[in-house]
């Protein structure tokens, strides 16, 4: 306990040993641990959280290294939840991370008890568990953010927050949009972040290299031709580290 309250001394410097407990006692379930994801779940221990559940099936592979947080040529293969949660823990040992190898469906919604989480994070690629996600985090107690799509992206000054339907110049925004349209609407606000950036991919596209997002855009929408869109770091790690302020600003002004 006390190596966890040197860990934290510059936090609580500036926030103060009130808002640390309320950060600590706050319950966080994040739904991707991507290039997104990733930078999200660790900031969000880095400044206190105690309690944070995260959910990926995916394995780290050699074209995760360019942007996601876990992912190294040593940890290649290896489950991206499991590989985050020993990071975090090395982080702060005193940390509760529950690590969820799965994917998050409509069929299996109930089996995450989104109900007893007080922040619910969207960093999913696919648009119809997108969409289930955000109808059903929307009905609880919980707050909800979610990330818009963080491809095809340079300028790091372009990136914003805005509530869903405020969101402008994103097609993955523009998508959801329209699914909502066509059916249910979330209950309550959603903040996002997003960017209005759409480059064009400038690089020789391999055989056989389709992301994990192009396969899930392509089966949720079969008339969509799958594509392989260029990523980086510094544009999907501020999406997450903004995802992350977002809740411990929120968490500040609750106090």
């Amino acid at each position: 306990m006390q190596e966890e309250k040197g860990i934290f001394k510059r936090t609580e410097l500036l926030l103060g040993n009130k808002l640390m407990e309320k950060i600590a006692s706050k319950r966080i379930i994040l739904f991707g641990v991507g290039g997104v994801g990733s930078w999200c779940a660790e900031s969000l221990v880095r400044t206190g959280v105690k309690y944070l559940t995260i959910v990926d099936s995916d394995f780290v592979c050699e074209t995760n290294i360019n942007r996601q947080l876990m992912a190294t040529t040593k940890t290649v293969g290896q489950r991206k939840v499991d590989v985050l949660k020993s990071r975090l823990l090395d982080i702060n040992p005193d940390v509760e991370i529950i690590a969820i190898a799965g994917v998050y469906s409509e069929e299996n919604s109930a089996s995450f008890q989104l109900e007893n989480y007080d922040y619910i994070i969207d960093a999913i690629d696919s648009l119809k568990h997108k969409v289930n996600l955000l109808l059903t985090a929307t009905r609880t107690k919980a707050k909800v953010f979610s990330s818009m799509g963080a491809a095809l992206k340079m300028d790091p000054t372009r990136i914003k927050t805005a509530e869903f339907w405020k969101v402008k110049g994103c097609p993955l925004g523009a998508a959801l949009r329209r699914k909502m349209k066509q059916g249910m609407k979330p209950s309550k606000k959603i903040m996002c972040v997003y960017s209005d950036e759409v480059l064009e991919n400038r690089g020789f596209k391999y055989e056989n290299d389709e992301s994990k997002s192009s396969q899930l855009l392509k089966q949720d929408n079969p008339s969509v031709k799958a594509q392989t869109n260029g990523t980086l770091v510094h544009i999907t790690a501020t999406f997450g580290l903004r995802l992350a302020g977002l809740i411990i600003q929120d968490i500040c002004k609750e106090s």
